[in-house]
Parts: C-alpha cells; structure tokens; sequence
C-alpha cells in the first residue's frame, strides 16, 4: 500500500501512458529505458525493455481489467533477453481509492514464488516510490 500525493484519475492514468509509465515501471536507477510500448485496453499487451548492464530486462503484461480510475489487473512475467525460459505468468491488482491528500494505492502480485518474495516486493516499492516522484512533481 502507498499514499500518493495526487488524484487518483492521475495515478492510474499514469500506468497506462507510455511517456509516464517509461519513468517509473521497471525503471532501475542504473537502467536505460530502452522501450516502453503500451496497447491500453483490455486484451492488449505491453512491452517494456530496459537495458541493465550488459543485458536486457523484458517485462511483459497482458490487461485484464481496466476500469478508470480505480482498479487494473495484468498478467505479469519477466525475463532477460536471450532467456529460453521466459518465466511464468503472475497475476498483479493494482487498486486505489481517492484519500483527503490524493490517493491510496494497493497493489497485490499473487502467484510469486516464495524464494522470489522479498526481491518482488522490493521492486515493487521501488516502483510506487518511483509512481509517486513522477505523478506528484510533474505536470503531465
């Protein structure tokens, strides 16, 4: 969960906007963004690339749900470039609800597998971290 200092039709709006989403999704502090491609729409598919060293992290989505500005569900799945296994599909719910001072963001990631849980989850703050830097300091 993470409060976020601005209106939640803004939150969510910036998951779906590629020249938003290229700021804080996946984005490593080290990492170049290399791609970032978003077909918005349930059913539609997005891609987003960052280059980390000498290697390529590919992060794959598939929208199930889209209903603005409240709640977002995607299959889930990374893997480095190259990679014969491009790992398994997750499940991720992204929900928020609008507060005095902006929004309350939830986000639920089932299907991780245990020994990758603490690492998920620091990514995961990571990026809402990341979320709220480029939701609350810019005027997209």
């Amino acid at each position: 969960m993470r409060d976020i200092a601005a209106a939640p039709d803004r939150v969510f709006n910036a998951w779906l906007d590629p020249a938003q989403a290229r700021r804080f999704l996946f984005a490593t502090p080290d990492g170049e963004m290399l791609a970032c491609d978003i077909d918005a729409r349930v059913g539609g598919v997005a891609l987003i690339v960052e280059r980390r060293g000498d290697r390529e992290a590919h992060h794959h989505l598939r929208f199930e749900e889209i209903d603005r500005p409240h709640r977002l569900v995607f299959q889930f799945r990374a893997c480095m470039a190259g990679q014969t296994d491009q790992g398994e599909w997750t499940r991720v719910t992204i929900a928020i609800a609008p507060t005095d001072n902006g929004s309350r963001l939830t986000l639920t990631h089932e299907g991780v597998w245990t020994d990758y849980e603490k690492q998920t989850r620091q990514g995961w703050t990571m990026i809402l971290g990341n979320l709220a830097d480029t939701v609350e300091n810019s005027n997209d």
